[in-house]
Parts: C-alpha cells; sequence; structure tokens
C-alpha cells in the first residue's frame, strides 16, 4: 500500500507542476506581450486539436504499441514451439508417422520444402488429402508411454507459459499429449489390454498425431518467412523423411 500511495502521490505531484507551468508560461506571455486576444485564440487552438491528439495516442500509437508487443510474444512463442519440437516434439512426431500406414504418401507429399511451405493455409490443404490415421501395436504404444512419461513434467512447464495463450492450437496439442500420457500410464502391460482399449488409445494416438504435425508444418511455414537458416535445418531433420540427417550431402 506505501509503494502504491507513493506512486499515486507523484503522479498527483507531476500533474499540479505540468498544470502550473503551462498557468505560469502564459502569465508570463500575457505580461510580456500584452496581447490578451491572441494568447485566448491560441489557447482554445490548441484545446480544439486535443481531441485529435487524444485520438492519435489512444488509436494509432496504442495500436502500434500492441502491435509490437505481440510481435514480441510471438517471436518468444516460436522459441517455446522451437524448444518443444527439439526435446520431444520431433520423437514423438517420429513415433506417430512410423505407426501410420500410409506415411509413404506422407513422406512423398513433404519431401519438396519448397512446395509446402508457402503457408499454413497450403500446409492445412495439403494435410487434409492424407486420413493420418495410425496403428501403433502394443510395443508402439509401449514406446510412446515411455516417451511422454520422461518428458511428462517438460509438457506440464510448457503449460504454464502465458505465450501460449496466442496460440490455442498449440496448447491443445499439448493437452492431447498429456492426456495420451496419462492414459498409457494407467496401464501396466499394455500387451494384455483388450481390443477395445487398443481401440481407444489408437484414437488418443490420432489426436496428438493430428494436432502435432499442423503445427509442426505450420511452425515450419513461418522459419521459412523470418529464419530461413533454422528452416533448412528442420527441412534436413524432421520426421517426415525417409532418414532425416543434419549432414548437408
Amino acid at each position: 500500500m506505501r509503494r502504491t500511495d507513493h506512486r499515486s502521490g507523484s503522479a498527483i505531484a507531476l500533474v499540479a507542476g505540468l498544470l502550473a507551468s503551462s498557468a505560469g508560461l502564459y502569465a508570463l506571455q500575457l505580461l510580456v506581450f500584452r496581447r490578451t486576444e491572441d494568447t485566448f485564440f491560441y489557447l482554445l487552438q490548441d484545446a480544439a486539436f486535443l481531441p485529435v491528439q487524444v485520438l492519435l495516442v489512444t488509436f494509432v500509437l496504442n495500436a502500434l504499441l500492441a502491435r509490437r508487443e505481440r510481435q514480441h510474444v510471438l517471436r518468444k512463442l516460436s522459441m517455446v514451439i522451437g524448444a518443444f519440437y527439439s526435446e520431444v516434439g520431433n520423437r514423438l512426431l517420429a513415433q506417430c508417422v512410423a505407426a501410420d500406414p500410409g506415411r509413404g504418401a506422407l513422406r512423398a507429399a513433404f519431401a519438396d520444402p519448397g512446395s509446402w511451405a508457402k503457408s499454413e493455409r497450403g500446409v492445412r490443404e495439403l494435410l487434409r488429402q492424407h486420413p493420418l490415421a495410425v496403428m501403433p501395436s502394443a510395443a508402439d504404444l509401449e514406446g510412446l508411454k515411455s516417451l511422454l512419461a520422461a518428458e511428462r513434467s517438460f509438457l506440464l512447464e510448457l503449460l504454464e507459459n502465458p505465450n501460449l495463450l496466442e496460440r490455442e492450437s498449440f496448447t491443445d496439442m499439448l493437452f492431447a499429449a498429456v492426456h495420451l500420457c496419462e492414459e498409457l500410464g494407467y496401464r501396466p502391460l499394455i500387451a494384455e489390454c483388450p481390443a477395445t482399449d487398443l481401440a481407444h488409445l489408437r484414437g488418443d494416438v490420432e489426436r496428438v498425431y493430428r494436432l502435432l504435425i499442423a503445427e509442426w508444418a505450420g511452425y515450419a511455414v513461418h522459419l521459412k518467412a523470418r529464419y530461413p537458416y533454422m528452416f533448412s535445418l528442420v527441412t534436413r531433420t524432421h520426421p517426415l523423411r525417409e532418414a532425416p540427417a543434419a549432414v548437408v550431402g
């Protein structure tokens, strides 16, 4: 409370000082030039322009500042998304792709980055052409279980990041991944689960797969437009390649 009271007192003192300075300058102008009509004329003229100044500051300047702040937040968000795919996302996507019966056609569609990494809308249209279905075995599910259990703390920390509010689809993907982690964690031996339960888990994996690949592709489009050197590494190491390798050859 004391700090707040101090700030309020400082603001009041500043306002009083500015008003007193303005009044003093107008008084000095009247005293020196003795042109009362001109003084009041320019005073009213400045007052007439005041609403325009308020409009410029309130809408135009604030809009520019908000846009700059949003760009700053989006840059931070790009770092968060990049960290996610570096730490766990690429491995998770690779396991999902390995369980996709149609992965051959999917890999062929994403073979040439220049043909698909032009816009997020184009990527979404490309993904709609592929079913993105998975048929994971019990061993595949065990692999996903181990991966997600090891990275569970990292996923939960990401969900606490306030910058994710700018991209709800990425947050939805993290929620889906955490949910899959919890579902798999409740099953000590997945190989002993009945077929109905395996079908349920397959649906959870497909949900993660669809969201994961869409976010990855959108992130790649963003890198191509803003950070081409990072995009170059992504195109060489992404999980949709038959043999990902960072070495340029």
